[in-house]
């Protein structure tokens, strides 16, 4: 198997690219007539008619995905909140699933040379984007893919071709720091003032945050993995990092290549464990210098890669702000069985 990052984005025929323009103007019109307001980063939030927020390229890419991306049964999509612990499920997906070609103690394994958003590619952040309908057919069984869109706002052919989706959820009090610090960076970036950390709360509790309100996206999968958990598999980032290699185990199981006694018995999990684990991947060269395109410009791989840390909330947040936080939590999962 080929790895999904060796896929073509051909550049359209003329009357294909007319086409495909006019689709971008279509629903860039559409969303340009939502409601929008300030928020964190450097770019206004749109109000999708489904109720969440996103500025508005990705929300764009998101719709154009809606109506052109042709799910297969055996699509795989990683389906995260941004700052939730996207980086690290590729990874472990990637080399769980590529495992038997990249074995993760190869020297030659893809994470040297490109970061797992290069192996696993955002729908809305790098395939949809500019005007373009990247050619998907011709990617090997099982394509990977990964979005932050809702479940509410996932491309129909998603839910309808019984793929699998893998869906991490955090703290939203360690997402909200996580977020805060990223979209500094890019603020101070582009020579603003970066933004306190209150006045990120604020946002984030009002659910103006990408892709949210936070809960509502949580509460989105949750509530699909409930109902089909076959097709869904629903993980917790303080769990993951608790004890990883169950994860892994849970992982490869429920994406259909469990792990061989054999494999068991020659440190295969324990490999891409070590491999995907922050210490090992913020010291790769891919990392530390490697960049991601998209769609708001290119990225430094760095940036993926912060503290990782789970509790790192209450280095930034005041206990009042954190209180408040759990409070909206608490109300807004009673009765769904979720806790975080």
């Amino acid at each position: 198997m080929s790895s999904s990052s060796s896929m073509r984005i051909s550049p359209p025929q003329e009357g294909e690219a007319k086409t495909n323009e006019e689709l971008y103007q279509q629903f860039t019109k559409l969303v340009s007539s939502w409601p929008c307001s300030p928020a964190l980063s450097n770019y206004q939030l749109y109000r999708h008619d489904n109720g969440w927020h996103s500025s508005l390229a990705p929300m764009v890419g998101t719709m154009v995905a809606d109506a052109c991306f042709a799910a297969r049964p055996s699509d795989i999509i990683v389906a995260t909140l941004p700052k939730s612990g996207t980086t690290w499920i590729k990874a472990l997906l990637y080399s769980t699933v590529h495992r038997r070609e990249h074995p993760a103690d190869s020297s030659d394994h893809p994470f040297n040379t490109r970061g797992p958003h290069e192996c696993i590619k955002f729908l809305e952040y790098q395939l949809y984007t500019q005007n373009r309908i990247p050619d998907l057919d011709e990617l090997p069984d099982p394509r990977l893919f990964a979005t932050h869109a809702p479940f509410v706002s996932l491309p129909r052919s998603v839910v309808a071709s019984g793929c699998k989706i893998v869906c991490v959820c955090r703290d939203p009090k360690d997402t909200l720091i996580s977020h805060w610090n990223f979209a500094n960076k890019f603020r101070v970036g582009d020579g603003l003032e970066p933004l306190s950390v209150q006045a990120a709360a604020d946002y984030f509790c009002d659910g103006v945050s990408p892709f949210g309100p936070c809960w509502d996206h949580v509460l989105g999968y949750w509530r699909a993995h409930s109902a089909n958990p076959e097709q869904v598999l629903f993980f917790r980032y303080e769990e993951m990092s608790r004890d990883p290699a169950a994860h892994v185990r849970r992982l490869a199981e429920f994406v259909g290549c469990p792990f061989s006694v054999e494999e068991e018995e020659d440190g295969v999990v324990d490999a891409i464990v070590k491999l995907c684990s922050f210490e090992h991947m913020t010291g790769l060269e891919a990392t530390k210098g490697g960049k991601t395109e998209l769609t708001f410009g290119v990225v430094e791989n760095s940036s993926f890669f912060r503290r990782g840390q789970v509790g790192d909330w209450e280095n930034h947040l005041s206990p009042e702000t954190a209180r408040k936080i759990d409070a909206i939590t608490e109300a807004k999962f009673r009765g769904s069985g979720l806790s975080i």
